[in-house]
């Protein structure tokens, strides 16, 4: 049980159960949007007297542990009480410095060199090292901590290896390992982590990363770095690490034996040979020295920084977890190294963070209190928001039914997101085996009227527009009913005279797959009756559990057609391209091309951005070309904040790092509409 500390009193907001109590009961009428003949903004607009930001997280977290939640309701609370190397920047979500003060990439981006603050602390004032990220890394990889996003570090070498419990090959004759470089060439597709962690699997590149080829220095690696500021390569861990890379089994036997049987020539190599546990102190990262973390790659990953600010990398503190195990979250217990620390925690309540006036950067952090409400109901939410009981809302709270009223006010919050709705297409079997079928189901259907139904932006390519800039966004196929009706009959669903037959389209194998959360139903009645209007044929919808619908996915176990989504896990094309980097794991269609592969390959060893990002827009090509999925919409942010609330964007992640965060009293400088995101 999870208790606040004894003799917090938590004063600000102290009625908004009660006011949830009155106002939860009745919907809201348009008559009544405005309160007091405010016609600009949606409700009250007075400022707390404190510098208290109330603020609706949503559910109740389901740990403090950065490590152990994959949720955006978690996320929110990680943002104040944990800091890592980098910091999302709070319009546009890429990386800035944080703990890191700077940082260098060697020349193929499979290694990056980070450099502390020497003044960073923990919030009991312990120092903030090098050492420290290690233990974060290599814990937060350990199998038995379960983490849900582990998957995340598995560009790092051998970190996939740890978290599966993987062995390496040893010859005790030789006293060396085996080698990859001596098995290669004989899988024809590449290896896909384990789908469990929900994450993107890393690509594999051909041939070594400079990471794992010997080095005589630094400067042979990076590019010119003042020699002041070069780090020692001459250490036993980095020639670890840049040898080549090693041989890498399952643990379990029947694991083991089906990898050996795709390899004839490394199972042969195997007898008689040692299974050596992969160990948390082969996983590559360094602490060269108190403030100095280097991090080697098993590819080239010029992302990898970009993930430096997930909450997975957020550095917790060694003794407060070992000396409390589980426990160590516990209010009583916790130590935190963000720009706010716990105060108190009233479960399926709030919880309340205060500034952290051991924090590196204190001086810049203007709220002295984060009241994080625990609410779901998103009329509650409105109204206590209209009652000024809230300062702001998270992400998608403002629903289709309300925006005629809500949208015109200068609080409402809303633009494109790093989130996409798309279907997926069985390519394994019946109809949807064919690519002029899932062409004529995708230009079948009216995406513009979805979006305006939706009051989101329709999608015809697959990278979320407006979210990487720069990318050169292939088109796909538009709105045409009758080249899909020509494509149908093609495909062998016409009659005696060359006409497409709808009858015999519905009567095939095929099928809408769709789990029941949110609005993920009403999505799949409206494509079902695009398809009844503009061809003319009846596609049924089959309703899995959620449960049921992830594994039968993965297994491809679905008749046709399945919805799916894909959020960023960071600010880079590679995340939603990645999907498909493997026939397993998320790809879900059963669709897998080598040359598909073999461009967001020559990307990633792209060092030039432009020239990278036209790289992975021609996969993106490819892709839509072979039409295993049917790109819907992108999301939009869609939620509210007081006028006097600054610092907060409707950035792509609506991920908002709160130091930045502030109460304005001075209404001359109020936001009046979405703030500028440019400057």
């Amino acid at each position: 049980m999870r208790n606040p500390k004894s003799g917090i009193v938590i004063g600000y907001s102290s009625r908004i159960g009660v006011a949830a109590l009155i106002l939860g009961v009745s919907l809201i009428t348009a008559g009544c949007a405005a309160s007091g003949g405010n016609h600009v903004f949606f409700g009250k607009t007075d400022p707390p007297r404190e510098n208290v930001l109330r603020y609706v997280s949503g559910s109740e977290p389901e740990s403090l542990d950065p490590q152990i939640s994959a949720g955006q309701n978690e996320a929110r609370i990680y943002m104040a009480l944990y800091e890592g190397l980098t910091e999302y920047d709070p319009k546009t979500s890429a990386p800035v410095p944080a703990i890191a003060e700077r940082w260098e990439v060697n020349k193929d981006f499979s290694e990056i060199t980070f450099h502390l603050r020497k003044n960073a602390r923990f919030s009991n004032g312990d120092p903030i090292t090098a050492g420290d990220f290690v233990y974060t890394i290599r814990r937060g990889l350990t199998p038995e901590v379960a983490s849900s996003n582990a998957a995340l570090a598995y560009y790092i070498k051998y970190a996939e290896a740890y978290n599966e419990s993987a062995v390496f090959v040893f010859d005790p004759d030789s006293q060396t390992f085996l080698l990859e470089k001596d098995f290669a060439g004989v899988e024809e597709q590449p290896t896909a982590p384990a789908s469990a962690t929900g994450t993107t699997p890393p690509a594999r590149t051909p041939g070594p990363p400079l990471s794992s080829q010997p080095v005589e220095s630094v400067a042979a690696e990076y590019p010119p770095i003042p020699e002041e500021q070069t780090p020692d390569a001459d250490t036993p861990f980095h020639r670890f690490m840049h040898s080549p890379a090693r041989v890498v089994l399952p643990a379990d036997d029947k694991g083991r034996k089906k990898a050996l049987d795709a390899n004839p020539k490394l199972r042969a190599a195997v007898a008689g040979k040692q299974f050596l546990p992969v160990k948390a102190e082969n996983v590559g990262v360094e602490a060269v020295d108190d403030y100095t973390l280097r991090i080697s790659l098993a590819q080239q990953a010029p992302f990898f920084i970009s993930l430096m600010a997930h909450q997975f990398f957020r550095v917790i503190h060694r003794n407060t977890v070992e000396h409390f195990g589980h426990a160590w979250t516990d209010p009583h217990n916790i130590v935190t190294s963000g720009a706010f620390k716990l105060e108190a925690w009233q479960p399926y309540d709030r919880l309340v963070v205060a500034r952290d006036p051991m924090n590196w950067d204190a001086s810049r952090v203007k709220l002295d209190h984060i009241v994080f409400y625990m609410l779901q109901d998103i009329t509650t939410m409105i109204n206590l928001y209209r009652a000024g009981e809230l300062d702001a809302m998270y992400n998608h709270t403002v629903p289709p039914a309300w925006l005629e009223v809500i949208a015109p006010m200068k609080d409402f919050m809303d633009a494109p997101e790093a989130g996409i709705e798309f279907y997926r297409f069985n390519t394994t079997k019946g109809p949807t085996k064919d690519v002029r079928v899932r062409k004529a189901l995708n230009m079948a259907l009216d995406k513009k009227a979805m979006a305006d139904w939706r009051h989101v932006q329709p999608l015809t390519a697959f990278m979320p527009t407006g979210i990487f800039p720069g990318y050169p966004q292939p088109k796909g196929d538009p709105f045409d009913p009758d080249k899909a009706k020509h494509l149908l009959v093609e495909a062998g669903y016409g009659d005696a005279s060359g006409n497409f037959d709808p009858e015999k389209f519905s009567a095939s194998e095929i099928e809408i797959v769709t789990n029941p959360d949110g609005s993920n139903l009403p999505y799949a009645e409206f494509i079902q009756a695009q398809w009844k209007q503009n061809l003319g044929v009846t596609i049924q919808i089959r309703i899995m559990e959620n449960k049921t619908f992830q594994a039968a996915q993965a297994k491809l176990d679905y008749k046709g057609i399945s919805r799916f989504g894909w959020s960023a896990d960071y600010m880079d094309p590679f995340t939603f391209l990645g999907l498909f980097y493997t026939p397993t794991g998320n790809n879900g269609t059963g669709w897998w091309d080598p040359k598909y592969v073999e461009l967001l390959d020559e990307a990633n060893r792209t060092v030039d951005h432009q020239r990278r990002y036209e790289i992975l827009a021609q996969a993106e090509k490819l892709l839509l070309d072979a039409q295993p999925v049917m790109p819907l919409v992108v999301a939009t942010t869609r939620w509210m904040k007081k006028p006097y609330v600054k610092g907060m964007y409707p950035n792509a992640t609506t991920l908002f790092p709160w130091k930045w965060v502030y109460i304005e009293r001075d209404q001359a400088k109020w936001d009046y509409g979405v703030p500028n995101m440019s400057e």
